[in-house]
């Protein structure tokens, strides 16, 4: 019988609803650190460009007027279809997490439950925000106060090293829950469940622009991120050296910049699944009206 040839697979970025390959044409091997075969190339991920990087934010700044504008309601539905799709591909998940080397087969099974549930949890979010974080205010004076929530605008992710899917969903999801459009960057050591989370998106119906992803080295990305005037919030964990660059870049042009411990698990439901998670991406609107008489 013919031997056959394994099938090694070559993973792309994700721009506006597209899947192309990287404008530099560089791939990188993705190696299973988990397999007694010692680092065999598991895939092969793009290496994504400062122009992609530059497409990404132009897909995500035409989209993102429209998906602010959408309801909560719907946005929530959305968020909520794209759990139903990883909990689907809930054994293929739980793979590319444990050939990571990082945690044994249990482990990932429950990071991918725990990245699930966060994702339902954020669907959730959608539609109550404003009620939870917005309102009236009291004022002394014949006025009416009240607050409203809006979403920054384009926002761009530089996910966890630590939690490669669990990270990823819960430092990109509170964005497009409140109506950021997203670039997001995965992992860069396991960056595989991110992209089969890109993967689902399609299939979700989140619109084209509204999540991009870009695998690549962090070191050429985060330079330009930080220096992108178009960008209007970053999250990111980041090691000491990239967070100085990030907060020196920014600083020329005063994007909102949350910096998260890279050594976060982001396991604290009471912390992660509340109203602070979406602090950097989301702005408060308040208008002052007159008592009429």
């Amino acid at each position: 019988m013919t031997q056959r040839n394994d099938i090694t697979k070559t993973w792309k970025l994700f721009i506006g609803g597209a899947f192309p390959r990287s404008e530099s044409g560089r791939v990188a091997p993705v190696t299973d650190i988990a397999s007694r075969s010692g680092g065999k190339a598991l895939a092969y991920i793009a290496q994504a460009s400062r122009k992609d990087l530059r497409d990404a934010v132009e897909a995500a700044r035409g989209a993102q007027e429209k998906w602010a504008a959408s309801s909560g309601y719907l946005r929530g539905q959305i968020i909520y279809r794209l759990a139903e799709l990883l909990d689907g591909r809930r054994e293929e998940l739980v793979e590319s997490v444990r050939m990571s080397g990082r945690l044994g087969k249990g482990r990932a099974r429950t990071e991918v439950e725990i990245a699930i549930d966060r994702t339902l949890s954020f669907a959730g979010w959608c539609d109550k925000l404003d009620s939870v974080s917005g309102g009236r205010n009291p004022v002394a004076g014949p006025f009416h106060c009240f607050s409203q929530i809006e979403a920054s605008g384009v926002a761009v992710v530089v996910a966890s090293e630590q939690a490669s899917l669990l990270g990823f969903l819960t430092m990109t999801l509170p964005a497009l829950a409140c109506g950021c459009a997203v670039i997001a960057i995965p992992s860069e050591k396991e960056p595989i469940p991110a992209l089969i989370v890109a993967e689902c998106a399609p299939s979700a119906d989140i619109p084209q622009g509204v999540l991009n992803v870009l695998t690549g080295l962090r070191a050429e990305l985060v330079p330009a991120i930080a220096g992108h005037r178009d960008i209007d919030a970053v999250v990111a964990s980041l090691e000491p050296e990239l967070a100085t660059i990030m907060q020196l870049g920014v600083s020329e042009n005063l994007k909102r910049v949350r910096l998260i411990d890279p050594s976060e698990r982001f396991l604290d439901d009471a912390l992660w699944s509340s109203p602070r998670a979406f602090q950097t991406v989301t702005e408060v609107k308040t208008v002052w009206h007159t008592v009429g008489t």
